[in-house]
């Protein structure tokens, strides 16, 4: 996984908590709702460079 994406998966899961956290504080289930959406989104670009990774491991 290059840096680029390590730090775009990061960032999209530390927008999803925040917005999540805030959502629950203030009472917006929309907000909670996006925030969970977010950090799926962080975890699916985990794992397609993960199998991406393993792919090239198995190639070499």
């Amino acid at each position: 996984m290059g840096l680029d994406d390590k730090l775009s998966a990061a960032a999209d899961k530390a927008k999803g908590n925040a917005k999540e956290a805030l959502g629950k504080i203030t009472g917006d289930d929309e907000m909670v709702v996006e925030g969970k959406v977010d950090q799926a989104k962080g975890d699916a670009k985990e794992t397609v460079e993960d199998v991406k990774d393993k792919a090239k491991d198995a190639l070499d």
